[in-house]
Protein backbone atom coordinates (compact mmCIF):
# COMPACT_ATOMS: atom_id res chain seq x y z
CA UNK A 1 0.00 0.00 0.00
CA UNK A 2 1.21 3.28 -1.33
CA UNK A 3 2.25 5.58 1.77
CA UNK A 4 1.00 9.67 1.65
CA UNK A 5 3.21 12.22 3.38
CA UNK A 6 1.78 15.72 3.86
CA UNK A 7 5.34 18.05 3.17
CA UNK A 8 3.39 21.19 4.65
CA UNK A 9 4.57 19.91 8.36
CA UNK A 10 7.91 19.77 9.02
CA UNK A 11 8.26 16.89 11.21
CA UNK A 12 6.42 14.72 8.20
CA UNK A 13 8.13 16.35 5.80
CA UNK A 14 11.57 14.53 7.05
CA UNK A 15 10.06 11.46 7.84
CA UNK A 16 8.78 11.78 3.85
CA UNK A 17 11.68 12.05 2.66
CA UNK A 18 13.59 9.72 4.69
CA UNK A 19 10.86 7.29 3.84
CA UNK A 20 11.17 8.30 -0.07
CA UNK A 21 14.69 7.78 -0.13
CA UNK A 22 14.89 3.96 1.41
CA UNK A 23 12.30 3.18 -1.18
CA UNK A 24 14.70 4.43 -4.12
CA UNK A 25 17.07 2.80 -2.56
CA UNK A 26 14.70 -0.65 -2.44
CA UNK A 27 14.10 -0.02 -6.26
CA UNK A 28 10.54 1.07 -5.65
CA UNK A 29 8.89 4.21 -7.26
CA UNK A 30 8.30 7.60 -5.42
CA UNK A 31 6.34 10.85 -6.57
CA UNK A 32 7.83 13.93 -5.74
CA UNK A 33 7.02 17.89 -5.94
CA UNK A 34 9.10 19.28 -8.87
CA UNK A 35 9.19 23.28 -9.53
CA UNK A 36 6.97 22.38 -12.84
CA UNK A 37 4.49 19.58 -11.75
CA UNK A 38 4.65 16.78 -9.73
CA UNK A 39 7.04 13.59 -10.73
CA UNK A 40 7.35 9.84 -10.82
CA UNK A 41 10.96 9.22 -9.53
CA UNK A 42 13.13 6.08 -9.65
CA UNK A 43 16.83 5.42 -8.84
CA UNK A 44 18.33 5.79 -12.02
CA UNK A 45 21.10 3.56 -11.46
CA UNK A 46 18.80 0.69 -11.40
CA UNK A 47 17.14 -0.66 -15.00
CA UNK A 48 14.89 -2.86 -13.29
CA UNK A 49 13.56 0.44 -11.18
CA UNK A 50 13.50 2.94 -14.24
CA UNK A 51 11.40 0.04 -16.13
CA UNK A 52 8.96 0.12 -13.63
CA UNK A 53 8.83 3.25 -13.96
CA UNK A 54 8.26 3.28 -17.72
CA UNK A 55 5.26 0.73 -16.79
CA UNK A 56 3.75 2.88 -14.32
CA UNK A 57 3.47 5.05 -16.94
CA UNK A 58 2.82 3.12 -20.07
CA UNK A 59 6.11 4.50 -21.85
CA UNK A 60 7.87 2.90 -24.05
CA UNK A 61 11.95 2.82 -24.25
CA UNK A 62 11.34 4.84 -27.22
CA UNK A 63 11.42 8.06 -25.04
CA UNK A 64 14.43 7.82 -22.22
CA UNK A 65 13.70 9.02 -18.92
CA UNK A 66 14.64 12.44 -17.59
CA UNK A 67 18.07 12.68 -14.72
CA UNK A 68 17.44 15.01 -11.98
CA UNK A 69 20.69 16.34 -10.18
CA UNK A 70 21.00 18.28 -7.06
CA UNK A 71 24.31 19.82 -8.46
CA UNK A 72 26.93 21.26 -10.33
CA UNK A 73 29.19 18.36 -9.05
CA UNK A 74 26.01 15.62 -9.67
CA UNK A 75 26.41 16.91 -13.20
CA UNK A 76 29.72 16.71 -13.78
CA UNK A 77 29.96 12.98 -12.45
CA UNK A 78 26.92 11.86 -15.07
CA UNK A 79 28.01 13.92 -18.35
CA UNK A 80 31.28 13.39 -20.84
CA UNK A 81 31.77 17.13 -20.92
CA UNK A 82 29.77 20.58 -19.79
CA UNK A 83 30.06 22.32 -22.61
CA UNK A 84 31.14 26.03 -22.56
CA UNK A 85 27.47 26.46 -23.83
CA UNK A 86 26.05 24.35 -21.20
CA UNK A 87 28.34 25.67 -18.51
CA UNK A 88 26.69 29.10 -19.55
CA UNK A 89 23.26 27.95 -19.09
CA UNK A 90 23.79 26.27 -15.98
CA UNK A 91 24.94 29.38 -14.56
CA UNK A 92 21.81 31.80 -15.66
CA UNK A 93 18.78 29.36 -15.25
CA UNK A 94 19.61 26.25 -12.61
CA UNK A 95 18.51 25.59 -10.05
CA UNK A 96 15.33 26.16 -12.85
CA UNK A 97 12.95 24.67 -15.98
CA UNK A 98 15.59 24.13 -18.21
CA UNK A 99 16.73 20.37 -19.30
CA UNK A 100 20.38 19.99 -21.18
CA UNK A 101 20.70 16.87 -23.70
CA UNK A 102 24.50 16.18 -23.00
CA UNK A 103 26.67 13.16 -23.91
CA UNK A 104 26.40 10.80 -20.66
CA UNK A 105 29.55 9.18 -19.10
CA UNK A 106 30.52 6.15 -20.41
CA UNK A 107 30.11 2.88 -18.89
CA UNK A 108 27.96 4.52 -16.47
CA UNK A 109 25.56 1.57 -14.66
CA UNK A 110 22.51 2.52 -15.49
CA UNK A 111 19.54 1.68 -18.59
CA UNK A 112 17.11 5.38 -18.98
CA UNK A 113 15.89 4.09 -21.94
CA UNK A 114 16.86 4.72 -26.17
CA UNK A 115 19.16 7.16 -25.24
CA UNK A 116 22.25 6.97 -27.85
CA UNK A 117 24.51 7.78 -25.06
CA UNK A 118 22.96 10.71 -24.19
CA UNK A 119 21.16 11.95 -21.20
CA UNK A 120 18.90 14.70 -20.88
CA UNK A 121 19.40 16.80 -17.11
CA UNK A 122 18.14 19.07 -14.83
CA UNK A 123 18.48 20.62 -11.51
CA UNK A 124 15.06 21.47 -10.37
CA UNK A 125 14.37 24.70 -7.69
CA UNK A 126 12.34 23.03 -4.93
CA UNK A 127 13.49 21.48 -1.85
CA UNK A 128 11.57 18.57 -1.52
CA UNK A 129 12.62 16.80 -4.77
CA UNK A 130 16.45 18.29 -4.37
CA UNK A 131 16.61 17.05 -0.44
CA UNK A 132 15.69 14.04 -1.70
CA UNK A 133 18.13 13.42 -4.84
CA UNK A 134 20.82 14.59 -2.12
CA UNK A 135 19.92 11.25 0.00
CA UNK A 136 19.97 8.80 -3.13
CA UNK A 137 22.26 10.56 -5.97
CA UNK A 138 20.64 11.14 -9.42
CA UNK A 139 17.09 10.08 -9.98
CA UNK A 140 15.23 9.11 -13.06
CA UNK A 141 12.37 11.58 -13.05
CA UNK A 142 9.17 11.75 -15.26
CA UNK A 143 6.04 13.55 -14.89
CA UNK A 144 3.71 11.77 -12.66
CA UNK A 145 1.02 10.73 -15.40
CA UNK A 146 -0.17 7.86 -17.60
CA UNK A 147 1.74 8.64 -20.70
CA UNK A 148 -1.09 10.60 -23.07
CA UNK A 149 -2.38 12.21 -20.25
CA UNK A 150 -2.33 15.66 -18.62
CA UNK A 151 0.87 16.01 -16.09
CA UNK A 152 -0.07 16.21 -12.52
CA UNK A 153 -0.25 19.22 -10.41
CA UNK A 154 -1.08 17.85 -6.91
CA UNK A 155 -0.03 14.46 -5.61
CA UNK A 156 -3.83 13.63 -5.88
CA UNK A 157 -4.03 13.98 -9.38
CA UNK A 158 -0.96 11.45 -9.48
CA UNK A 159 -2.39 8.89 -7.06
CA UNK A 160 -5.15 9.02 -9.65
CA UNK A 161 -3.21 8.03 -12.16
CA UNK A 162 -0.36 5.92 -10.78
CA UNK A 163 -2.05 4.48 -7.66
CA UNK A 164 0.00 1.95 -5.60
CA UNK A 165 2.70 1.44 -8.76
CA UNK A 166 4.25 4.05 -6.49
CA UNK A 167 5.46 3.20 -3.05
CA UNK A 168 5.38 6.95 -1.41
CA UNK A 169 3.61 10.21 -2.12
CA UNK A 170 4.88 13.09 -1.01
CA UNK A 171 2.11 15.79 -1.29
CA UNK A 172 3.81 19.56 -0.94
CA UNK A 173 0.06 20.86 -2.39
CA UNK A 174 -0.35 22.27 -5.61
CA UNK A 175 2.44 22.14 -7.75
CA UNK A 176 4.28 24.36 -9.88
CA UNK A 177 3.56 25.80 -13.09
CA UNK A 178 2.11 23.47 -15.75
CA UNK A 179 4.49 24.05 -18.25
CA UNK A 180 7.23 22.02 -18.85
CA UNK A 181 10.95 22.80 -18.93
CA UNK A 182 12.74 24.39 -21.51
CA UNK A 183 15.00 21.61 -23.57
CA UNK A 184 18.25 22.06 -25.17
CA UNK A 185 20.18 19.73 -27.49
CA UNK A 186 23.95 20.45 -26.68
CA UNK A 187 24.92 17.29 -28.00
CA UNK A 188 25.47 18.87 -31.89
CA UNK A 189 27.98 21.76 -33.68
CA UNK A 190 25.56 24.51 -32.04
CA UNK A 191 22.90 24.63 -29.07
CA UNK A 192 19.61 23.57 -30.64
CA UNK A 193 16.13 23.87 -29.00
CA UNK A 194 13.76 20.90 -28.69
CA UNK A 195 11.11 21.71 -26.65
CA UNK A 196 10.43 25.51 -25.77
CA UNK A 197 8.96 25.05 -22.15
CA UNK A 198 8.49 27.18 -19.20
CA UNK A 199 11.97 29.32 -20.90
CA UNK A 200 11.17 32.34 -23.45
CA UNK A 201 13.37 31.65 -26.26
CA UNK A 202 14.79 35.36 -26.07
CA UNK A 203 15.90 34.68 -22.69
CA UNK A 204 17.70 31.62 -23.68
CA UNK A 205 19.26 33.63 -26.65
CA UNK A 206 20.21 36.19 -24.84
CA UNK A 207 22.95 33.57 -23.11
CA UNK A 208 23.63 31.50 -26.32
CA UNK A 209 22.98 33.85 -29.05
CA UNK A 210 23.99 30.52 -31.52
CA UNK A 211 21.05 28.75 -30.32
CA UNK A 212 19.17 27.06 -33.03
CA UNK A 213 15.26 27.08 -33.31
CA UNK A 214 13.93 24.85 -35.81
CA UNK A 215 10.36 25.48 -37.41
Amino acid sequence: MSKVFDCSDDGERSRGIAEAAAAIRRGELVVAPTDTVYGVAADAFSPAAVNLLLAAKGRGRDMPVPVLVSSRAMLDAVVREVTEAAGKLVDAFWPGALTLVLHETPHLAWDLGEARGTVAVRMPDHPIVIGLIEQTGPLAVSSANRSGQPPAGSAMDARLQLGASVAVYLDAGPGGAPVPSSIVDLTGEAPRLLRAGALDTDALRAVVPELVVEP
